[in-house]
């Protein structure tokens, strides 16, 4: 149990430096981008033209756009990047791609991996011409870290599931241990003698002692007739005198306490006792 809750807190701990994380490398992305945007327009002796704000368009893809056109060097554009995510220490695997604004096609891309033996930097030295563009970095997920990412979450998820079914079942068992053996039904009541109450739905009602005692031979006999003489025998014979309207007092107290349950009656037998009558 204390493990199950170890490792429920430690996913939550995960999860929230993962979400903290990701939102570090955002920034990170953001500040090197405009830097590399800046760095451009300085190799082109432009010192006056704005780098517009780097965009976040999906989870992994950023937008890097300018206030004029400019003239791009793949080489040179390769280079700045390289230089400033290595400096902001963010992943080295990513697609660049660099979009013409007035027809929306790709003028140029390259695509850098960890691996610097497999990365795609065509066009070397081949310029763009001046010119509107967007420049987009689509960062790729190392496939060993999506994969154990992955394995964790499925893992968390089945200790969270395993720590609820241990927590419930263990409160269940707990409710059955504190639940007492001896109770009785009533029609639609449950009937406690211990604890001198019936409960219906949730509802306890009370039971003085007299009357618990009365309910508990009446349960014993449905729909059978009782003699007075037996009533007030096994009730009252331990207690010195006895006032014979009290068992008739008893039995109304007993009646209006079960009168919402019309399945069950207690029937006075004229001259002979009283009968508990079952539906």
């Amino acid at each position: 149990m204390n493990k199950l809750v170890v490792k429920v807190l430690l996913g939550t701990l995960f999860l929230f430096s993962c979400n903290s994380r990701e939102s570090d490398i955002s920034n990170k992305v953001k500040v090197s981008l405009r830097n590399v945007g800046h760095q451009l327009l300085l190799t082109q002796n432009d010192s006056t033209s704005l780098v517009l704000p780097v965009k976040q368009i999906q989870e992994h893809k950023y937008e890097l756009s300018f206030e004029n056109g400019l003239q791009i060097e793949p080489d040179k554009l390769a280079s700045l990047i390289n230089q400033n995510f290595k400096k902001s220490e963010l992943p080295s695997s990513y697609l660049v791609e660099v979009e013409n604004c007035v027809n929306n096609e790709i003028a140029y891309s390259f695509e850098m991996i960890l691996n610097e033996e497999n990365s795609i930097i065509p066009c070397s030295g081949r310029n763009l011409p001046n010119g509107c563009y967007i420049i987009s970095v689509s960062f790729l997920q190392d496939q060993n870290e999506s994969r154990s990412l992955l394995y964790l979450l499925i893992s968390l998820l089945f200790s969270v599931t395993v720590f609820f079914i241990v927590f419930y079942k263990g409160k269940l068992n707990s409710k059955v241990l504190e639940e007492p053996n001896d109770t009785q039904k009533l029609g639609s009541f449950i009937f406690y003698p211990e604890q001198n109450k019936l409960v219906k739905q949730a509802v306890e009602i009370p039971l003085s002692k007299k009357e618990c005692e009365l309910v508990a031979i009446f349960i014993e006999k449905p729909n059978q007739i009782i003699k007075r003489e037996e009533l007030t025998k096994k009730v009252w014979e331990d207690n010195g005198v006895f006032v014979g309207r009290s068992l008739d007092t008893y039995i109304s107290k007993i009646r209006k306490k079960i009168k919402e349950d019309t399945s069950i009656r207690l029937v006075n037998i004229h001259g002979v006792g009283y009968k508990l009558e079952v539906d």
